[in-house]
């Protein structure tokens, strides 16, 4: 990747912008979209394990995995 990398430079030299091939930029956008997804998923996972956590601290009952699959195709 390094070889498609252009600098564009201002008057004084500073680099200002950079362009990149179009594959290594669908490739860069890919790899971010999934990156989001995941990351996603991860903090869904997190936030579901303190609201387990919490439930069980506070005494309330949970709803089961089957109990959730029953009502969702009722």
């Amino acid at each position: 990747m390094g070889k498609e990398l252009k600098y564009v430079v201002d008057k004084s030299g500073n680099r200002s912008s950079v362009l990149i091939s179009i594959s290594t930029w669908e490739d860069l956008n890919d790899k971010y979209n999934k990156l989001l997804k995941k990351v996603s998923t991860l903090t869904g996972i997190q936030k579901g394990l303190k609201e387990v956590k919490e439930a069980r601290k506070s005494g309330k009952k949970l709803q089961t995995l089957k109990d959730f699959l029953n009502e969702s195709h009722s």
